[in-house]
C-alpha cells in the first residue's frame, strides 16, 4: 500500500477552534466575549503590544459592548511559570470569568497557562506533557499580533521554567482557545526582524507537521499550502513593511500551519528549540530558523517523498536523485539569509559545552516523539554542533 493510501486509511481526529479571519476581526472581541458569557475580562498582553496600541484597541472594543476589564501584561518573551501564577491571582482577585489574549505566542501561551490554573489549581508544572489537563478553563479568546506561533488555534502551550532552565510543553485539547480573531492589521507594528523570526516559525510548523509520523492527508494539505505561502510572502513582508497583501498571506500561512501542527504535532526542530529557549532564554522563532536546515538534512532520508513535495511547494526545480536533500537544505538556508537571519547558534551565545545538556533536554521533549526519524542523544548533539 502506498504511503498516501495507508495514511488515508488510518483513524484520525482533527481539532480546531472557531476562528474569524480578516481586517476588522479585532473589533469583534466584545461581541464574542459577550456571547461566551463574559462578565469581567482579564486581558493578557505584554509591554510591547501595549506600547503598539493593540491592547488599548481590545479594551476599547470590550467597552463598546459594555464589558469591564483588567489588564495583565507582566509577560516575558518566553512566558514564565511565575507569570502564569501571577496572572491567575489577578484573574481571581478581579472576579474575571473570561480571558482575552492579545499579542504573539508569549501572551497567548501565558493566557492558556492562566486558564489551566484557574480551573485546575496547583502549579503549571503539574500539567506538563500530553493530556494532563483535567478540567477545561474559563473561555479564552486569542488575537494574534504576529504571523507565526499560531497559539491562537493550537492545543500547545509552552511555558519557561527558569528555575530548571527548561521549557514545559503542555499539549491538551483543553488549551485550545474558544475563538481566534485573526486580524492581519495587527502585523503593521511588527518590525522586519520580528516578522522574519515569527514567519520562519510558521514555516517550521508546516515542515514539521508535513513529515510528522502523526500526519494525515488533511494536515498534509494544510502544511504544504502554508509552506508555499510562507516562502513566497516572507521576503515581501520583511522588505515592504507597509504592504497589506503579504501581511494577509502570512497570517493565512500561520493559520494553516497552526491547524496542521496542532493535529499532526511537531518534531526535532521544536524539541531542540524548546531546549535552547529553556536553557538560554533565546527567541523561539530565531532558534527554529537556525535549526531548520540542519534538522531537515538529518531527517531527509526518513521522509524523502514528503520533503520532495515540500520542495515543489517552495518553488524549487526537481533535483536529480542524490541532490534533492542538499537543494532543499540550501533553499531553506537561503531563505533565512534573504529575510535577515544570518546568525548561528554560536553567535547567539551557545557553546560546545552547552550541547550535552541541551541534547538531554531535547530528548525528553514530547515534540520529538513525532519526528520522522528517532534520533539518539549523540545525533541530537551532532545537529546542535552543526548549527553552532
Amino acid at each position: 500500500m502506498s504511503p498516501e493510501l495507508q495514511k488515508s486509511a488510518e483513524l484520525r481526529k482533527f481539532l480546531a477552534p472557531e476562528f474569524i479571519q480578516g481586517a476588522g476581526a479585532l473589533g469583534l472581541v466584545g461581541r464574542y466575549a459577550t456571547n461566551l458569557g463574559a462578565e469581567r475580562v482579564l486581558v493578557v498582553s505584554d509591554p510591547g503590544v501595549r506600547k503598539a496600541g493593540w491592547t488599548r484597541a481590545v479594551t476599547e472594543a470590550l467597552e463598546g459592548d459594555g464589558l469591564e476589564w483588567t489588564i495583565f501584561d507582566e509577560v516575558s518573551p518566553n512566558p514564565r511559570t511565575g507569570e502564569c501564577a501571577k496572572g491567575v491571582d489577578c484573574f481571581r482577585a478581579t472576579g474575571s470569568n473570561l480571558i482575552v489574549a492579545i499579542g504573539g505566542g508569549s501572551p497567548m501561551d501565558c493566557a492558556k497557562g492562566i486558564a489551566v490554573l484557574a480551573a485546575n489549581g496547583g502549579a503549571i508544572n503539574d500539567f506538563e506533557g500530553v493530556d494532563e489537563v483535567r478540567k477545561p478553563g474559563p473561555p479564552l479568546i486569542c488575537l494574534p499580533t504576529t504571523a507565526g506561533t499560531a497559539a491562537d488555534v493550537s492545543q500547545f502551550a509552552i511555558i519557561s521554567n527558569r528555575e530548571e532552565l527548561r521549557k514545559l510543553a503542555i499539549i491538551s485539547r483543553k488549551v485550545v482557545p474558544d475563538v481566534a480573531l485573526i486580524d492581519p492589521r495587527t502585523l503593521e507594528t511588527a518590525d522586519a526582524f520580528l516578522r522574519a523570526c515569527t514567519g520562519m516559525d510558521a514555516l517550521t510548523h508546516a515542515v514539521e507537521a508535513l513529515v510528522s509520523n502523526a500526519s494525515s492527508p488533511l494536515t498534509d494539505l494544510l502544511a504544504l499550502e502554508a509552506a508555499g505561502l510562507a516562502a513566497a510572502n516572507l521576503p515581501l513582508v520583511t522588505t515592504d513593511l507597509a504592504d497589506p497583501a503579504p501581511m494577509e498571506q502570512m497570517m493565512q500561512a500561520s493559520l494553516l500551519a497552526g491547524l496542521a501542527f496542532s493535529n499532526a504535532s511537531l518534531g526535532a526542530v521544536h524539541a531542540m528549540a524548546h531546549s535552547l529557549g529553556g536553557l538560554l532564554d533565546l527567541p523561539h522563532g530565531l532558534c527554529n530558523a537556525i535549526l531548520l536546515p540542519h534538522v531537515v538534512a538529518y531527517n531527509f532520508e526518513a521522509a524523502p517523498e514528503a520533503y520532495g513535495k515540500l520542495s515543489l511547494h517552495l518553488g524549487l526545480e526537481p533535483s536529480p536523485t542524490g541532490k534533492a536533500r542538499q537543494t532543499l537544505v540550501d533553499a531553506l538556508q537561503a531563505l533565512n539569509e534573504r529575510v535577515g537571519i544570518h546568525q548561528t547558534l554560536g553567535q547567539l551565545g551557545v557553546s560546545q559545552r552547552d550541547i550535552p545538556s541541551l541534547a538531554a533536554k531535547a530528548m525528553r521533549d514530547p515534540c520529538l516523539v513525532t519526528n520522522p526519524r528517532r534520533p539518539s542523544h549523540q545525533e541530537i548533539e551532532a545537529v546542535y554542533a552543526a548549527a553552532l
